[in-house]
């Protein structure tokens, strides 16, 4: 489905059946006006549990709450019309239970009118995609470098650069796919693995991070922009120095404010 001629919001099943047809572009916002900007670009939007460490400086994504997805989500579900619009489930929102997983996901999907939920999930986790599929929820499965899993990984590192990971990485996905995730997101994956599991899956993978054999890519918009700091991950492309023109502009109404050339008399009511 072209750009030029969307009429209304791409679904689930439209995002499904791009596979082999056409690459999937999808970007990060979590706020009205990134959302407005790119909602004509790209064919998902993914309202990120990057938030955390993107909107609010925090250091990792474990923090990131229910009440704030459901808040950021809502936002970008009211600012778009044709972008289909997945929400990042936050860590401890859906690994207690299914029951658990169910209800916060419910309430995400009620509350913000977003089309679909992203779980980081294994094997262990393919059960509770099962029955969340089940019960109606649409689930991208994230696999291969999981944030919520930091800890356990001993931090921020590229995954299945040995045999033994990469086999862990295949299994995740095939367990989550057969469970009935209707799409793979591959984070930090050697590219070999990333390009197998694709070759491999029927449904959709995008990659950050990951092969340019998936069959989209997706990037937090700040670090396509240079709003995301000095230090980069290496998938990361840089688009744009966004920063540079926030700061220019700044310093300018700064200067103009300290040696009284604004605001003007055409700025002023009254006059």
């Amino acid at each position: 489905m072209s750009i030029h001629t969307r009429t209304k919001r791409i679904t689930v099943p439209q995002l499904v059946a791009m596979k082999g047809q056409q690459k999937i572009v999808a970007l990060t916002a979590y706020s009205s006006a990134i959302a407005k900007l790119i909602d004509p670009l790209v064919d998902f939007i993914l309202v990120g549990d990057s938030t955390a460490m993107v909107g609010y400086g925090r250091p990792s994504t474990l923090s990131m709450q229910l009440e704030e997805i459901i808040g950021h989500t809502r936002a970008v579900v009211d600012s778009t019309r044709l972008a289909c619009v997945i929400a990042d489930m936050p860590f401890g929102s859906y690994q207690e239970s299914n029951e658990q997983a169910f209800r916060n996901c419910a309430q995400v999907l009620a509350r913000t009118g977003c089309d679909a939920v992203k779980l980081e999930a294994n094997q262990a986790l393919a059960g509770t995609v099962e029955f969340l599929v089940a019960r109606g929820i649409p689930v991208m499965a994230h696999v291969g470098l999981m944030p919520q899993f930091v800890n356990v990984m001993g931090g921020f590192k590229a995954q299945g650069l040995t045999a033994e990971t990469a086999a862990v990485i295949a299994a995740d996905a095939r367990a989550t796919l057969q469970a009935g995730a209707f799409s793979l997101l591959l984070e930090g994956v050697a590219e070999g693995v990333a390009r197998q599991i694709t070759l491999d899956s029927s449904r959709p993978t995008i990659g950050i991070g990951a092969s340019p054999a998936c069959d989209g890519q997706v990037l937090v918009t700040e670090d396509v922009l240079g709003l995301g700091g000095e230090h980069l991950p290496r998938f990361v492309k840089q688009y744009a120095d966004v920063g540079a023109v926030i700061r220019d502009a700044c310093e300018r109404f700064a200067e103009d404010v300290r040696h009284g050339r604004f605001p003007e008399a055409r700025h002023c009511y009254g006059l």
